[in-house]
């Protein structure tokens, strides 16, 4: 016989919530009206950078992020794990840095 109450967190009806800080630079937090912070909530570090406002800036038409554009998780560059698609648990710190160019 079942306790009822709430079910656990993770379960399928009681999933935590995975919110975790963007930052972006100046040159894009211009584009999102002066922001240069935003919480959001994602499973992994595509879907939190699609909910930004300049997410359009981050990815090109293929969905693919551009290649001036680098991404670290806590201070770890996603290149080094399993990119655009690392998974997050929560409470991490995503930093979008946008490389220069230039001859």
């Amino acid at each position: 016989m079942d306790g009822g109450g709430a079910p656990p967190a993770g379960s399928a009806l009681g999933r935590s919530r995975r919110v975790v800080t963007v930052r972006v630079p100046g040159l894009l937090a211009d584009q999102a009206g002066g922001r240069k912070e935003f919480d959001v909530e994602a499973a992994d570090v595509r879907g939190a950078l699609e909910a930004l406002p300049v997410r359009d800036l981050l990815f090109d038409e293929r969905g693919e992020l551009r290649p001036l554009v680098n991404v670290y998780v806590d201070r770890e560059d996603i290149r080094s794990g399993d990119g655009i698609e690392t998974t997050l648990s929560g409470d991490e710190t995503i930093r979008v840095v946008a490389a220069i160019a230039g001859g």
